[in-house]
């Protein structure tokens, strides 16, 4: 037995230390947001954030993240709103299939977080290793500049 943070809430999950922390999430937490694409940490659908950082899960253990914060894609809206990134998401209508969106989705907000105005280099950088098979690269770009423009203005209105 371990037990893991995940969004906030506290799980205690049968799960070997040495399991993919993806299959932990998915199948044991029945948080299936998060996909499994290649199982190689190659394609990014499994995208979540350890401690505010995105990580692979489908090759990261479940030790790695014992005593740490995983946030998933069920976890990035907080208090019934939309995160930035994902209200941008449907506004621009990214996804075709879908799949890999939750992962491009935390990626982008991990970028955000650290560079609320990344320009197209730092979102090249940021967003590496996320493939989207059905090509939606331009709508996502748009979309992160979209969020990144929607988290400026909201701290510069809670700011004194």
């Amino acid at each position: 037995m371990v037990k893991l943070t995940l969004n906030g809430q506290e799980f205690t999950l049968d799960a070997d230390p040495a399991m993919p922390l993806l299959y932990a999430i998915r199948d044991l937490a029945q948080l299936t947001g998060t996909k499994f694409g290649c199982g190689m940490g190659l394609c990014g659908a499994c995208t979540v954030h350890l401690d505010g950082q995105p990580i692979r899960a489908c090759v990261t253990p479940v030790s790695a993240a014992l005593e740490k914060q995983l946030t998933t894609i069920e976890g990035l809206a907080t208090d019934g709103s939309l995160h930035p990134v994902q209200a941008a998401w449907l506004e621009h209508k990214v996804p075709q299939c879908g799949y890999c969106q939750s992962g491009q989705m935390m990626s982008a907000a991990a970028l955000l977080e650290n560079n609320p105005n990344p320009n197209d280099d730092d979102i090249n950088t940021a967003m590496q290793g996320n493939i989207c098979r059905c090509g939606t690269y331009p709508r996502i770009r748009t979309a992160i500049k979209d969020a990144g423009k929607a988290m400026r203005d909201t701290n510069k209105a809670v700011k004194p």
